[in-house]
């Protein structure tokens, strides 16, 4: 494999760059959705919810070594790479044809569009993320609450502009 060009490594620099800051942003504000700093939760959250929320909290404290309080920042750090990095990640098995359907089969990104549509979901990235996720998962680990997190429209659109916007080139 020939090393990547000097032109698009700087653009793919830049865009990760841009993307940690942008879901930073987002998972400090999905955070704040589900309350996940309040002393508690708010009346009107789902039993879903409240459970991803006492998930979330754990898991602010096993990062902080026991404090809730020093794990709130790496708790959003590792949401962000979580959910950045298994969208990347997809971007190049689609590009290169790897991308596997559960059942084996290589899927595109179109593909996970009409794959999400027919499961309800109306996010390609999704769907894409989770078949990338399940094909590394000592790195993106399904029972890690991270990984349910959903960003609000905003901010997964961002990353998503940030993804296709990239040239193919960079994932071949």
């Amino acid at each position: 494999m020939a090393p990547l060009h000097t032109a698009l490594r700087s653009e793919l620099e830049k865009a990760v760059i841009r993307a940690r800051v942008i879901a930073e942003e987002a998972a400090r504000a999905a955070l704040d959705v589900l309350a996940v700093e309040q002393a508690e939760s708010f009346k009107t959250m789902s039993a879903e919810q409240r459970a991803l929320r006492t998930a979330l909290r754990a898991e602010a404290k096993r990062l902080g070594d026991g404090s809730r309080e020093q794990g709130m920042p790496l708790l959003v750090e590792e949401i962000a790479y979580q959910q950045w990095h298994r969208m990347l990640f997809a971007r190049f098995l689609a590009e290169n044809n790897l991308l596997l359907h559960p059942s084996g089969v290589a899927v595109s990104l179109d593909d996970c569009a009409e794959l999400a549509i027919a499961e309800g979901i109306d996010d390609r990235w999704e769907i894409a993320a989770r078949y990338a996720a399940a094909m590394l998962p000592g790195l993106f680990q399904a029972e890690n609450p991270a990984v349910e997190i959903r960003f609000a429209p905003e901010g997964q659109l961002a990353l998503e502009k940030l993804l296709t916007d990239l040239p193919a080139e960079i994932f071949r």
